[in-house]
């Protein structure tokens, strides 16, 4: 199986971390046999970016809000969210959105690079990241910190479900606030746009489901508002309503 990965709060991340790092993938590919000499590895990722210096999601990972004018910024786009009530979830299934990481979601970025969406995440927001051998693509190791709980993680593809892929906005509550009756198109784009999609702890995402800001909340209370950005954001872009507890609880986020 290899080496465990450790979790690790972020305070004590660095240069042990990356030491452990390089020495855990010598001779790792995707199904742990060795691979050969010429392995592929990525210059480490930057540091992650406040939602409102990326608004469509290309920069790594989910850095906090701060300052007055930031929050002040992060209230005016939260109080413009439209709200309704949320309906039935008859009717979904997550073969509604697509297959699961398509790279034929056309209309967002990083769509159509040959490259599925969960190994796009992981090298966006990734540091020290290693690659199968032979691929360019497809991510076996890296360190990743996690914004939802403040720790780092060092990963490794056979424990793939340490490290998961959130969707902000859950795909089943965008159906319950009207993605059924979007083209189907326009639900793949929700499910691949790297703006509503950020690696974090497995068991966060789990833990989180389907639910809005008023029922769950990062843990790590420092990243809260980015993340009421980052759900008003998405919301934005694809015209979604949210309920009116989600949006008073993302208001009191940025200090609303």
């Amino acid at each position: 199986m290899g080496r465990r990965s450790r979790i690790r709060t972020a305070g004590a991340a660095g240069a042990a971390l990356t030491l452990a790092l390089v020495a855990g993938c010598e001779g790792l590919d995707s199904d742990g046999a060795a691979p050969s000499a010429g392995g592929a590895e990525a210059p480490a990722a930057g540091q992650a970016v406040s939602p409102l210096r990326n608004p469509d999601g290309t920069e790594p990972g989910l850095g906090p809000v701060t300052g007055d004018a930031d929050r002040a910024a992060a209230r005016k786009l939260i109080e413009s969210l439209k709200t309704k009530g949320r309906g039935p979830r008859t009717g979904y299934d997550r073969d509604e959105f697509g297959y699961a990481w398509m790279d034929t979601a056309d209309g967002v970025p990083l769509a159509r690079n040959g490259c599925d969406t969960r190994n796009d995440l992981l090298r966006r927001d990734g540091q020290q990241v290693r690659f199968r051998s032979g691929s360019h693509c497809v991510v076996v190791a890296m360190t990743l910190h996690d914004p939802y709980t403040g720790t780092t993680i060092e990963w490794r593809k056979q424990k793939a479900g340490e490290v998961q892929i959130d969707h902000v906005v859950p795909l089943s509550y965008s159906w319950q606030l009207g993605s059924s009756r979007w083209p189907e198109s326009k639900r793949r784009q929700l499910a691949n746009d790297p703006l509503n999609l950020i690696p974090v702890e497995g068991r966060a995402n789990s833990a989180k489901s389907d639910s809005g800001p008023a029922s769950w909340l990062p843990p790590s209370k420092g990243i809260r508002c980015a993340y009421a950005v980052r759900f008003a954001q998405v919301a934005v872009k694809y015209e979604l309503a949210v309920t009116a507890p989600d949006r008073e609880a993302m208001l009191r986020q940025c200090g609303g």
